[in-house]
């Protein structure tokens, strides 16, 4: 009868010993869908159009670090942006050029999670290479037959030029509004304007073109850069995944490189 009793009471423990480590092993995989080898398919990011090399970039390495994934990216002015993910757009992600466009979407309720802030830009003056009129600082954008472009207000460099030229107490009536900072920058580029107020990152992806000129009331108008996952995402992993290797020490090092500030 002792032999049963322990014969019994042995099979228990190596049952209960192997039911153990099997809970360990069916755990590995679980932990392992929450890692980057387990996230797949197609992240669409919508992005504001100052970090268009960077997220490009960032993509393409994201997708090395993740086989089966693709980043699909649309980059525009982040009002445009906000409202087309408002109106139901396909998008996973959303990274503002400013906390304002971001409130937007996160007041209708479109975003899932609280947005952080990964980067900062900060405003120059970009002009021609050799400056041809000269110009040192925002009241020179006033002179003479000075044709400037700036980014239309509801955009967040046309904000934060409005908040510089305000502290500078410069008056100015540019040639142009843009819809975002490319496209500001294109028309110094190609000449049909002398200067535009554009982010300092553009200016320096540019600089084959242009020069930029820095002005101390930049300093007034420094766009926080936020980004969320949103919430109708069909992919919210890798949506996720996708900020997490924006804020890894990659990330920041191709945005520090690009000219951002940190947070």
């Amino acid at each position: 009868m002792k032999l049963k009793l322990a014969a019994a009471g042995l099979t228990a423990v190596l049952a209960f010993g192997l039911a153990g480590c099997g809970d360990k092993e069916a755990g590995t995989p679980a932990a392992g869908a929450n890692s980057g080898s387990a996230v797949t398919g197609t992240v669409n990011v919508f992005a504001a159009a100052s970090l268009t090399e960077s997220f490009t970039t960032l993509g393409k390495r994201f997708e090395a670090a993740h086989q089966g994934t693709t980043v699909k990216l649309n980059f525009a002015g982040s009002s445009a942006l906000a409202t087309q993910i408002n109106q139901g757009a396909p998008a996973d992600v959303f990274a503002s050029a400013a906390p304002k466009n971001m409130a937007t979407v996160t007041d209708a309720g479109n975003a899932a999670g609280t947005p952080t802030t990964f980067v900062k830009n900060q405003l120059v003056i970009a002009v021609a290479k050799g400056n041809p009129k000269k110009i040192a600082g925002l009241a020179d954008l006033t002179g003479a037959g000075t044709k400037v472009a700036l980014c239309a207000e509801a955009v967040p460099c046309g904000a934060a030029a409005k908040t510089a030229l305000d502290a500078a107490g410069v008056k100015l009536t540019p040639v142009t509004l843009e819809q975002d900072v490319k496209a500001a920058l294109a028309k110094v580029k190609l000449g049909e304007v002398d200067a535009a107020l554009v982010y300092r990152t553009d200016a320096k992806v540019s600089s084959a073109d242009v020069e930029a000129i820095e002005f101390p009331e930049s300093d007034k108008a420094i766009n926080e850069y936020p980004i969320v996952v949103l919430k109708n995402a069909a992919n919210a992993a890798g949506g996720q995944a996708f900020i997490d290797y924006v804020l890894s020490a990659d990330g920041k090092a191709v945005l520090t490189e690009a000219g951002f500030q940190a947070p």
